[in-house]
């Protein structure tokens, strides 16, 4: 299990002062993804036009490359605004399967200084019921200190 506190320090520490988003998410996802087995992918869908969002920064394999607001996991979030925790991928209506592989989720969306979503940050596992509320809660307080300062 991944020591989100320290992490947090890490991510801290190495994305102060920076304020390029994609630079930002670049970092955070290199972080998060070496951090923790269950993350089997991890990356950001930028919001790039209304309604609309584009792969950015990840890692693990290919993802999907565009995803419309409402559609599948990443578009509920970012559409609700609303952290998604899913437990079972093949529960949830109208989920986009980018990986066959992928078992459970957790997406949460990624709001600026503003309170405007600028993305979500997508975290897919091979294992079913992977994501934890505390997972959602400290995944979405790092979220916060590099995103919304």
């Amino acid at each position: 299990m991944v020591n989100y506190r320290e992490l947090a320090k890490t991510i801290g520490a190495l994305t102060e002062g920076e304020t390029d988003e994609v630079a930002l998410m670049a970092t955070v996802v290199c972080e998060l993804h070496h951090s923790d087995s269950r993350f089997d992918w991890t990356g950001f869908y930028r919001v790039t036009e209304p309604e609309l969002l584009k792969i950015g920064p990840y890692q693990g394999g290919h993802g999907c490359l565009v995803i419309p607001f409402g559609k599948g996991v990443c578009g509920v979030a970012a559409e609700s605004g609303e952290t998604q925790l899913v437990a079972d991928v093949d529960a949830f209506p109208g989920h986009i399967a980018c990986a066959s592989s992928t078992r459970s989720e957790i997406v949460l969306p990624v709001r600026n200084s503003t309170g405007d979503i600028i993305a979500v940050l997508d975290i897919d596992s091979d294992q079913p019921d992977a994501f934890t509320q505390a997972d959602a809660e400290a995944l979405s307080e790092i979220l916060s200190q590099v995103f919304a300062r």
